[in-house]
């Protein structure tokens, strides 16, 4: 039988738009709820033998929607946490740009070579959140599993699947509330569904 892992980011977040947020803990807005009730219908049918997040409230909450319609298991991996933007947490774009220009003029250019002050860089990130998705797949080998977590960690996974270069990462588009779907080939990871949204948003 073959591993399947569906990866799902979280719903829309409260209260953050145009903001940096990573770190930053916040939980779903009603249509992020919502979002994740449609995505939670779809998956009804899907056997999943557990369910992992990363512990910010806006996943959690997604996670526990899912883990509704499914008997089994719902995990905290803090492997699977967005990147920690550090000082830039919170902070608009705007504001980003005027207190700290030379870096964001870095970051527009080369977003996976920034290391944010205070935070964490892209290389560290890739590190933690492929360990974690590597031992999630071990432990549940043979068997279809979902991950919730962010749009940087599903861009991650997608990448080391595709063997895309860290420079591309960013042409991988991830809506609030996207499915993907990896299934296992003889060894190898098939991206099956990509960016796929249930009905109605």
């Amino acid at each position: 039988m073959s591993t399947r892992v569906w990866l799902i980011r979280h719903g829309e977040p409260a209260g953050v738009r145009g903001r940096c947020y990573g770190k930053l803990d916040i939980g779903l807005s009603a249509a992020g709820r919502a979002q994740i009730e449609r995505t939670a219908e779809y998956l009804r049918a899907e056997p999943l033998a557990a369910i992992y997040a990363s512990p910010r409230r806006r996943t959690m909450e997604s996670a526990r929607i899912l883990a509704g319609s499914h008997d089994c298991a719902c995990h905290e991996d803090a492997g699977l946490c967005e990147i920690d933007f550090g000082d830039f947490e919170g902070l608009t774009y705007d504001e980003i740009a005027a207190r700290y220009p030379a870096i964001y003029r870095r970051w527009m250019k080369s977003p996976t070579k920034v290391q944010f002050p205070n935070g964490e860089s892209f290389a560290a990130m890739r590190v933690r959140v492929l360990l974690a998705f590597q031992a999630i797949c071990l432990r549940h080998a043979g068997k279809t599993m979902a991950i919730v977590t962010h749009g940087g960690v599903i861009r991650i996974v997608l990448a080391w699947a595709l063997e895309m270069p860290d420079r591309c990462l960013f042409r991988l588009a991830q809506d609030y509330a996207a499915m993907n779907l990896l299934v296992w080939v003889e060894g190898v990871p098939i991206v099956e569904k990509m960016n796929a949204r249930a009905c109605g948003f």
